[in-house]
């Protein structure tokens, strides 16, 4: 079937979707497959549920005329997204980086629903599946919409920027992630920059955080033109301006004079917030408006959480670590004014030979710090040299502290930071823990 018969039938459904346990009435099913899964098997039971359509790339599952058959999925799924983007007339800001996507696409979009109808990313939905889902959610009366990106390869942000066709483009930082993939920290601002590219490439702006040398000499390189925001230090002229004024946990910042109470943990979420406020800003959206969509904005998915029983505190960062994001979290905790500070920390993923090293820097961070406590989970941590209590899983740790009651009350009134990456299940930790404190 042609991309063009298709995309009449999705104008007619207005909907897609890929989960057959999600039915969404009279949506398309794309029948996508995986290592572990073949979506062709559960397309007849998803046009019993609802759905008008489905999608399939295997002939033995085509058995209707509701059945459409293509060479492939997925394939379908971006060229549809593609397809159905030349066709909009919403400003799409697409948004990557290393740190901190998430949260600022979260608050570039609370500030841009203050005036305008939009459209984002839901959840963490940045990839070769979630960008095309994001593309298609959106419908020709949204006047903005915000599309993340992610990447753990070269080549990655390249392909779905090209996708997405952005208007303009925002990349939060670019830090140590994904070393694996990437290779190198220099891979690291390669594939980000593919961003950056796409934007100079067609003649389109990107907003830039100027306090960020490594992001404006990439914005050089290219000539791209930018709209700046930046710390109170920045030389450049911005659009905004903010700095830090205090962390009793969470971050009060002054934004262009003014004082802006946020419920973000973390002096790391400061250029989140001016990217939010220089966004908002831009497209003619007034100061009072702005400070209340990012003051509001409250963070969950266990992204900078802020919880407290009884006497007891927790700074849960559990969605995912890499050594930029960790080394902040850890410096940014020891700023907090609070007594009796303990860290659990469990080991940094898709590191590849730089991990022994990265995950000693850690080690040698949180010895610098004094923290009362320090509880290391994982491998990586196991080869560490240091004078820590170690885990070899979060399992290990858990079951620990389960049988060891006076470990368990070393918590009790203290401030926790808990973070690893996700794979290290220190959500599980984080809500142990808690359990066991309100006991």
């Amino acid at each position: 079937m042609e991309i063009q018969q298709l995309y009449e039938i999705f104008k007619q459904c207005k909907a897609v979707t890929t989960d057959s346990r999600k039915i969404v009435q009279g949506a398309i099913f794309f029948a996508l497959k995986g290592g572990n899964f073949n979506g062709n098997k559960y397309a007849s039971s998803a046009l019993e549920q609802g759905c008008a359509y489905a999608v399939v790339d295997e002939k033995e599952y085509a058995l209707t005329d509701r059945h459409i058959l293509v060479d492939d999925v997925l394939k379908t799924l971006q060229t549809l997204a593609a397809y159905h983007r030349k066709q909009l007339k919403t400003t799409i800001i697409g948004i990557t980086g290393t740190n901190g996507k998430t949260t600022t696409k979260e608050l570039v979009s609370s500030v841009l629903t203050k005036k305008y109808r939009t459209k984002y990313t839901q959840g963490n939905l940045n990839n070769h599946i979630g960008v095309p889902l994001t593309l298609l959610s959106i419908e020709p009366d949204d006047e903005m919409a915000v599309v993340e990106m992610g990447a753990n390869h070269p080549g990655e942000i390249e392909f779905l920027v090209n996708i997405v066709c952005p208007d303009y483009g925002l990349i939060t930082n670019v830090g140590r992630a994904h070393l694996e993939g990437f290779g190198s920290f220099e891979g690291v601002m390669k594939t980000k920059g593919e961003l950056y590219d796409y934007l100079a490439g067609h003649s389109k702006k990107a907003f830039i955080d100027a306090s960020n040398p490594y992001l404006c000499q990439m914005a050089q390189d290219r000539a791209l033109e930018t709209i700046n925001y930046g710390t109170e230090q920045c030389t450049t002229d911005c659009l905004v301006k903010g700095s830090v004024k205090s962390l009793n946990p969470y971050m009060l910042a002054e934004i262009n004079g003014k004082e802006l109470q946020t419920r973000l943990i973390g002096d790391y979420n400061l250029p989140n917030v001016l990217a939010a406020a220089c966004v908002g800003k831009y497209f003619g959206i007034d100061d009072e408006a702005i400070n209340e969509a990012i003051a509001q904005y409250n963070p969950s998915n266990k992204r900078s959480e802020w919880h407290q029983i009884a006497d007891t505190a927790f700074v849960i960062d559990a969605y995912n670590a890499n050594p930029t994001s960790m080394a902040a979290a850890i410096n940014n905790f020891a700023k907090i004014d609070r007594e009796g500070k303990c860290v659990v920390i469990a080991d940094m993923g898709e590191l590849g030979e730089q991990s022994a090293e990265e995950h000693q820097k850690i080690a040698d961070l949180l010895k610098d710090k004094g923290f009362e406590d320090v509880y290391l989970i994982g491998s990586n941590f196991m080869k560490t040299l240091d004078n820590f209590v170690h885990f070899d899983s979060s399992a290990q740790f858990m079951d620990y502290m389960g049988k060891n009651n006076s470990a368990r009350q070393r918590f009790k009134g203290k401030t926790l930071l808990i973070k690893g990456s996700n794979s290290m299940k220190m959500a599980d930790v984080a809500r142990f823990i808690m359990e066991k404190t309100a006991e």
